[in-house]
């Protein structure tokens, strides 16, 4: 079979599609099957076993659109099915010209992320979907799913939401996002001072200045922040503000191994979101053995237990994060129960058996062709 696999980034970009887009290739592959990708990137992206076709972003953005549609559909029209992670409308539009299947993985609702680029909405997208505002873009999001042959969601909290845009339960499916390869990594050895991490991008649904805020209310705990976003110039400043200077250390984009290094140092995950999906991080984390404390939004709960795996509090709140960190540091046995649990936890997310269903959902698309 041949599939095309886009993705709106691309290694060394952060974020989840950028590790799951790759991993979803060589899995792909593995499997005996030809396999390409296009994305969009800064530069020109390392060569890989396969075709990496890329946009560059330095185009405008209407011609950057045009050109990835473009890209698209005479891509599209060598393959058997498409499978996209990102770029949902300009997939849409080329695989309708090629007349191509393509099957779409969500990662958020894209109608609700683009209204939070354009400033048409503040709020959370549970809130978004009966908001007076930007219905365009959710009637536009309506149409492009439409003609998707399935769509696959990371968590049942996103698979909900989707079932209300009218598209049948038959062509929904939920596949979390899996564990990631774990590389040989060292024992576990503990930092002098306790020590918290988070890895990935530095925007507003990640609400890190609750994180920072409840940070600087536990003294003794540090705090290391792996990854890049528009909000990193103002949580850095926020830092200084709270005088974490040496406490909190911005680590700027990681790759991979480095990410999954940086969890198996730290003593607990930290997630301060205000919204989430699935958030790929907690998987990493619990995979290589390190608790969660984290925010009980969206998909969260379908990966961390409370006092099984992690902690977890009420989103907005500085204080109740800062007593779940307390709470953590001061009970050994609750530390260790919760460290205890963590890796085993993660065994359900295995990429095998979730990347083994993806293909056969891709398989069962090809044959719509």
């Amino acid at each position: 079979m041949r599939i095309l696999i886009v993705s709106g980034i691309w290694p060394p970009d952060v974020g989840g599609p950028a590790s799951h887009a790759p991993e979803v290739a060589e899995f792909l592959l593995g499997r005996g099957h030809e396999v390409e990708v296009v994305t969009t990137a800064d530069a020109e992206p390392a060569p890989e076993a396969y075709p990496v076709h890329w946009i560059s972003r330095r185009k405008r953005v209407g011609v950057r659109h045009l050109a990835a549609a473009s890209r698209i559909r005479a891509l599209a029209a060598r393959n058997d099915v498409v499978y996209s992670t990102g770029m949902l409308g300009r997939t849409a539009t080329g695989c309708s010209v090629a007349r191509k299947p393509f099957v779409v993985k969500l990662t958020q609702d894209p109608a609700f992320e683009r209204a939070l680029r354009r400033g048409q909405f503040e709020g959370d997208p549970v809130e978004f979907q009966t908001s007076g505002s930007a219905r365009a873009l959710r009637a536009a999001r309506d149409r492009e799913l439409r003609h998707a042959a399935h769509v696959v969601c990371p968590s049942a909290f996103l698979a909900d939401i989707v079932r209300r845009w009218g598209i049948p339960a038959e062509r929904i499916s939920v596949l979390p996002n899996p564990t990631p390869p774990l590389p040989e990594l060292p024992p576990r050895v503990h930092e002098e001072r306790p020590l918290l991490a988070f890895a990935g991008r530095m925007t507003a649904p990640k609400a890190l200045g609750v994180a920072l805020d409840a940070v600087a209310e536990v003294p003794e705990v540090d705090f290391e922040l792996a990854g890049d976003g528009d909000q990193r110039a103002a949580l850095e400043a926020r830092a200084r503000e709270l005088g974490l200077d040496g406490r909190a250390r911005f680590l700027g984009p990681l790759s991979r191994v480095e990410v999954l290094a940086l969890f198996r140092r730290a003593d607990a995950a930290l997630l301060s979101s205000a919204w989430e999906n699935f958030p790929h991080t907690l998987v990493e984390a619990l995979a290589v053995g390190t608790p969660a404390i984290a925010t009980s939004v969206g998909g969260v709960p379908e990966i961390v237990t409370h006092g099984e795996n992690g902690l977890l509090v009420p989103p907005g709140e500085p204080g109740a994060l800062a007593a779940a960190i307390r709470r953590f540091l001061a009970d050994g046995a609750l530390r260790e129960r919760l460290t205890a649990g963590a890796a085993p936890s993660a065994e359900r997310f295995s990429s095998e058996h979730i990347y083994g269903r993806l293909e056969q959902i891709l398989v069962g698309a090809a044959r719509l062709t």
